[in-house]
């Protein structure tokens, strides 16, 4: 991931997805680390997938659902991005930079939700 904001949130979230696969093949795998794999690469691409569908959302409730998705989703995959960096220390700085990114998404999808209850709702 570079340092350039970008402004998509649909991009936005599949070059993370893109990124937390690569990051995942990174983790070496043994009996501890497999299951963390899983568990992150599943809850890091979901965002990306979750947001496509609030973007198609059928109902307002439709969309504050799948964001709620989202916001859950960057939630879990900061923690997997903790406890793989506990895990591998040699790819804490990686998972860093991850981290920030999910933490990132995680304030944006909690906005966008926030506005969304106020009826501030744009289109995304």
């Amino acid at each position: 991931m570079t340092n350039d904001k970008i402004y998509d949130l649909e991009e936005r979230t599949a070059l993370f997805s893109e990124a937390v696969i690569e990051f995942a093949k990174l983790v070496p795998q043994n009996a501890i680390t497999t299951n963390l794999i899983i568990q992150f690469v599943k809850s890091g691409t979901s965002m990306g997938a979750n947001y496509c569908e609030a973007d198609a959302a059928e109902s307002r409730k439709d969309f504050e659902h799948k964001m709620g998705i989202c916001k859950k989703e960057a939630k879990e995959t900061r923690y997997w991005l903790r406890i793989i960096a506990k895990t591998c220390p040699e790819l804490k700085d990686k998972a860093e930079i991850l981290w920030k990114e999910s933490h990132e998404l995680l304030l944006i999808f909690s906005a966008i939700i926030k506005n969304t209850k106020n009826g501030d709702q744009k289109t995304v």
